[in-house]
């Protein structure tokens, strides 16, 4: 019986998305796409999960959609490209982005709609819709948020690759390691994410997120709306117990 497309797993509070078609350097076919999506809603549901790891198996995170399943006519079954950028975007747990390899379009993406990047120094980007008649969903609703709109419509207009280090120096990834460190380090940033609280986290991205669209005003009032009410649950007053009797904290998500 051949794998699942995508392998989902959770292990102490980390869920493991690993997009698994690597025959085909992982490109995203609608089922596929129908696996992200539902991988992505149990990590905004499911209580146990506590941050999200998304990464590829083998030498590819992704090369984005799948042109031969394009060009067959069945690329529009099930979610949509946009869903899945905008599920990820209104999940309120940190995801981190494992770019184990070359990371094209779709699969740009999915590691910009994460909120932290660890890219291997044997990672590719690229945006190579234009080359193929295709235009992109990925590069101007989100690159162009993310760098400057000239550096943003370089990559798109010209369709050229960048490597690892250019990512960083441009800030579209956090870290650039040695391949075989890609998920050492996303593990050890998942590990100090889940030792601190739930609410508290999901708060802070739910604030830094929609308050994006928001004035100055409204924006800090949002984020001080969202803190007090945070003050008022068990894990902040957990969190203070701890400090005082120093200990670690025992969460409770409450």
């Amino acid at each position: 019986m051949p794998e699942k497309e995508v392998i989902y797993e959770i292990k102490e509070g980390i869920a493991y998305i690993t997009l698994n078609r690597p025959e085909k350097l992982n490109a995203i076919d609608p089922p596929m796409r129908q696996l992200l999506w539902d991988s992505f809603q149990d990590v905004k549901n499911n209580p146990e999960v506590r941050c999200a790891i998304v990464t590829g198996a083998g030498r590819a995170f992704s090369t984005g959609h799948d042109l031969v399943a394009m060009a067959a006519g069945g690329a529009n079954e099930g979610p949509s490209t946009g869903d899945l950028y905008v599920v990820q975007s209104q999940i309120w747990k940190p995801i981190i982005a494992a770019i184990n390899g070359i990371c094209l379009a779709q699969g740009c993406g999915i590691a910009l709609g994460s909120d932290i990047r660890v890219a291997s120094s044997a990672a590719e980007f690229g945006w190579p819709q234009a080359k193929r008649g295709i235009a992109s969903v990925s590069g101007p609703a989100l690159l162009s948020q993310v760098v400057p709109r000239n550096i943003a419509f370089e990559f798109l207009f010209t369709g050229d690759f960048v490597n690892a280090e250019k990512a960083l120096e441009l800030m579209l990834v956090n870290y650039v390691v040695a391949p075989e460190d890609v998920m050492a380090k996303a593990e050890e940033i998942a590990r100090k994410i889940t030792a601190n609280a739930p609410l508290s986290l999901a708060a802070i991205k739910e604030a830094a997120i929609k308050g994006a669209e928001m004035g100055l005003e409204e924006r800090v009032r949002f984020a001080q709306d969202k803190r007090n009410e945070i003050l008022e649950s068990e894990d902040a007053k957990e969190g203070v117990r701890a400090f005082a009797e120093k200990r670690a904290p025992v969460w409770q998500g409450r």
